[in-house]
């Protein structure tokens, strides 16, 4: 490839190699475009999740103890919720200061809120 996407937007390489676009919400009230580093780092730890939910499910294939997956299950959610706290500090530091400087904070929080509602329990 050429390094554009389809859309012409900038590509990142995951672990793998594999593309990924720009991160770029087009159904944010705002540009949501995040840096490559950040990018980066979220989908490095989200392939070393997805391959440790991989070990997981060997685990589970080779009747190893309950115990002993049962950690390994609550390794992983703590994996996920460090991911999940990247991504809300990011969208507090960047985001959210970006839609006050820009006005439209009042919309950028009843994004959030919402967003919120879905991932809290």
């Amino acid at each position: 490839m050429n390094g554009t996407s389809k859309q012409n937007e900038p590509i990142l390489s995951d672990i793998n190699n594999t593309e990924i676009p720009e991160h770029n919400h087009k159904h944010s009230i705002h540009n949501h475009v995040h840096s490559e580093e950040s990018l980066r780092k979220i989908v490095n730890r989200l392939s070393r999740i997805e391959g440790h939910v991989r070990g997981i499910k060997s685990m589970v294939q080779q009747n190893s103890p309950c115990p002993d997956v049962l950690l390994q299950i609550a390794a992983v959610r703590g994996a996920i919720d460090k991911v999940a706290r990247i991504v809300l500090d990011e969208h507090l530091t960047e985001c959210v200061a970006r839609a006050a400087k820009d006005g439209n904070i009042d919309a950028e929080m009843e994004e959030l809120k919402a967003a919120l509602d879905r991932f809290l329990p």
